[in-house]
C-alpha cells in the first residue's frame, strides 16, 4: 500500500501539536527573557544548575521539544521522505516520523526528569507533561497506529 494512501493518527498529530506549541511558547519567552520573569520562573530555581540563567534551557526547550514535534506533525500528516531522518530511524519499518514520535516522548520525559532534579520541586505542570510524554509513548505504542505508519 501507498503512504499516500494510508490513514493518518490525528491523536498522535495532535499531541505533537500540542506539545510543539507549548514548547515553542515557552521556549521562545525564555530566550526572550532568560532572566525568567516573563515566565514567572525565579533564577532561585536553577540555582546549582549548569546554567546562569534561562537562555540556554530556552534555546533546548525550543528546538527539541517545539521545533521537532512540529516537524514531526508534518511527517505524520504528509509521511514525506526525509533522508537524515530515515539515518536515524531504528524501526525501519515504519516511517520515521512514527519512531520520531517515540523519541519525542522519551524527550519530554527526560527533559521533566531532569527538570525537576534541577529544581528540586515537583509541580502540577511537571505532572501534566509527564503523563504527556507517557501518553504519546502509549499512543506511538498502539498496534493500530503503528499499522498506519508501516512501510
Amino acid at each position: 500500500m501507498n503512504n499516500r494512501n494510508k490513514q493518518r493518527s490525528w491523536s498522535l498529530v495532535f499531541l505533537q501539536l500540542f506539545l510543539a506549541v507549548g514548547a515553542l511558547y515557552g521556549g521562545a519567552s525564555l530566550v526572550i527573557d532568560p532572566s525568567g520573569t516573563l515566565m514567572g520562573m525565579p533564577l532561585s530555581m536553577i540555582e546549582g544548575s549548569p546554567f546562569p540563567n534561562y537562555l540556554i534551557p530556552g534555546v533546548i526547550l525550543f528546538c527539541v521539544l517545539g521545533i521537532i514535534p512540529a516537524v514531526i506533525s508534518s511527517g505524520l500528516i504528509r509521511q514525506w521522505d526525509w533522508k537524515l531522518a530515515e539515518k536515524l530511524n531504528l524501526f525501519h519499518d515504519k516511517h520515521w516520523s512514527w519512531s520520531f514520535s517515540l523519541y519525542s516522548g522519551f524527550a519530554l520525559i527526560i527533559w521533566i526528569i531532569i527538570q525537576v532534579y534541577i529544581i528540586n520541586a515537583f509541580a502540577a505542570v511537571h505532572f501534566i507533561y509527564m503523563m504527556l510524554g507517557l501518553v504519546m509513548q502509549a499512543v506511538t505504542l498502539l498496534p493500530k497506529v503503528q499499522e498506519k505508519y508501516r512501510v
